[in-house]
This record gives C-alpha cells, sequence and structure tokens, in this order.
C-alpha cells in the first residue's frame, strides 16, 4: 500500500507541475461558467415570468417547472454539461500514464523497480481520480456561490450526490483512458482512442430507442446518461454505483494484465 500511495502522490505532482493540467481546469471552469451563467439568467427570467403570469406555478409551461428551484434549475441542468465536458479532457488526462513511460524509454525501468506490477497500475489510476476529482472541484465555486442567496437556496444532499455522480463518471474514462495508455507509447494516440470509446458509448443513448428487444434493454443499461440519472437529480441508488465500479475493475484489471504481458517481452 506504501509503493502505491508513494506513486499515486509522484503522479499528481507531476499533474500539477504541468501546464497541461492547468489548462483542463481553465477549459472546465471556463466552459462551466458560461453556462452557469446562462442558466442563472434564465432562471431569473422564469421566475419573472411566472411572477406576471395568472395561476403562478401551477399554469406555467412544463418547461418552466425545472426552474423552480435553485438546484433543479441551475444546479442538476449544469451537471449535464460538467458530465461532456469531463467526457472530452478526461482522455487527455489519462493520455500520459503509461504512454509517456514508453516514450521516456522508463516503461523499463519502472518495471525492474521492487514494486508489483498491480501496485504501479493501483498508483497510476489514483493519481489519475484524484487530478479528475480536482478537476471536477474546480465547479465547487458555483454552488458555494449560490448559498449567499440564503442558507435554504440549495439541497446540499442533491448537490453532492450529483458530484458523486459526477465522480463515476470520470473515474470510468480515467481507467478506460489508463488501458488504452498501456497499450501505446503515442500519447495522442491513447487519448483519441480513448476519447472515440467514451463517443460511442455516450451515443449509446440515442441508438437504444431504435433498437429491438433484447437489444434495446441492454443498450439502455449500458448507456451511461440512464445509469446516472436518479443521482444526478439527487436520489441515492447503488445500481449506477455497483454498475460504473464494476467497469472500473475490469479496467484496471486489463490494464495490469496489459502491464504483466509487457513486464516479460
Amino acid at each position: 500500500m506504501r509503493n502505491t500511495l508513494a506513486i499515486a502522490r509522484k503522479e499528481l505532482r507531476v499533474y500539477l507541475t504541468t501546464p497541461w493540467a492547468w489548462v483542463v481546469f481553465t477549459a472546465m471552469g471556463f466552459i462551466s461558467s458560461m453556462f452557469f451563467l446562462d442558466l442563472l439568467l434564465k432562471f431569473r427570467d422564469v421566475h419573472e415570468a411566472v411572477r406576471k403570469s395568472h395561476g403562478g406555478w401551477a399554469n406555467a409551461p412544463e418547461d418552466y417547472q425545472a426552474f423552480r428551484s435553485l438546484t433543479e434549475g441551475v444546479v442538476v441542468s449544469l451537471w449535464s454539461t460538467v458530465l461532456i465536458v469531463t467526457l472530452f479532457v478526461a482522455p487527455f488526462l489519462s493520455m500520459r500514464l503509461f504512454a509517456e513511460e514508453r516514450r521516456q524509454k522508463t516503461f523499463e525501468l519502472l518495471m525492474t523497480t521492487p514494486t508489483r506490477p498491480i501496485e504501479i497500475v493501483l498508483g497510476k489510476y489514483l493519481g489519475a481520480v484524484a487530478i479528475i476529482c480536482c478537476t471536477l472541484g474546480v465547479t465547487i465555486i458555483f454552488p458555494v456561490m449560490l448559498t449567499s442567496l440564503g442558507p435554504h437556496s440549495l439541497e446540499w444532499s442533491t448537490v453532492l450526490l450529483g458530484y458523486g455522480a459526477l465522480l463515476l463518471w470520470g473515474a470510468t474514462n480515467m481507467a478506460i483512458g489508463m488501458f488504452v495508455s498501456s497499450l501505446t507509447e503515442s500519447q495522442m494516440v491513447a487519448a483519441l482512442v480513448s476519447f472515440t470509446i467514451a463517443i460511442a458509448w455516450m451515443l449509446i443513448r440515442f441508438v437504444a430507442p431504435h433498437a429491438d428487444e433484447p437489444a434495446r434493454s441492454v443498450l439502455s443499461y449500458l448507456s451511461f446518461d440512464v445509469q446516472l440519472q436518479n443521482m444526478l437529480k439527487g436520489v441515492l441508488d447503488l445500481k449506477p454505483i455497483v454498475f460504473f465500479s464494476s467497469v472500473i475493475a475490469l479496467f484496471v484489471l486489463l490494464t495490469h494484465r496489459s502491464i504483466e504481458a509487457n513486464r516479460w517481452t
């Protein structure tokens, strides 16, 4: 365990001392802030329209109902944007995990250290999860800002469950990216292949409704947004936790097997 944590700290330090991580942080902050401001303005406009209308919320259009509270109208709506941004940035954060070791010819040196391959894989993965936590943590400023409107302006249980869902999604993408990175010495190839896998996974939601049974049920189950929708709305659901944990375990195991195979070649 000591070796694993040492490798994780080393990976996190490398991430935070390179410009790329800070570019990702800036991109996440800028893009999410643009959508946050747009949602906040829409929230204000909806409330003004409802206040001026007869019957209030009872007669408000259906698409207005989500804006009855800041939590649902702004924060929960913002999660969709953060999910998509995470899909784009995770491959570029994970691409260096093993590909850079191969490119710099330090992979063989790493394999000769008195550290088991599983400790190397887990250490690198924990470092990757830490950096995705930092990336998602950039957006915590938005719900914090909303609490300045009043102590009861947000449902923090919903906010925290939403962050849990985002972390599951980000950690899963990092596990996939780590496995792809273990197969190549090109960081760009690793990023593009990981991104292609993530995009294909996202497109399942559009394919599933047009498929026949039982393919429709299988594809719906595999769709990440179907898995996460309850947690993103503040409902504690063990199903996505088990699902994404299984996917993470699978790709960590595949990475371990890949490293083991290359150790003897």
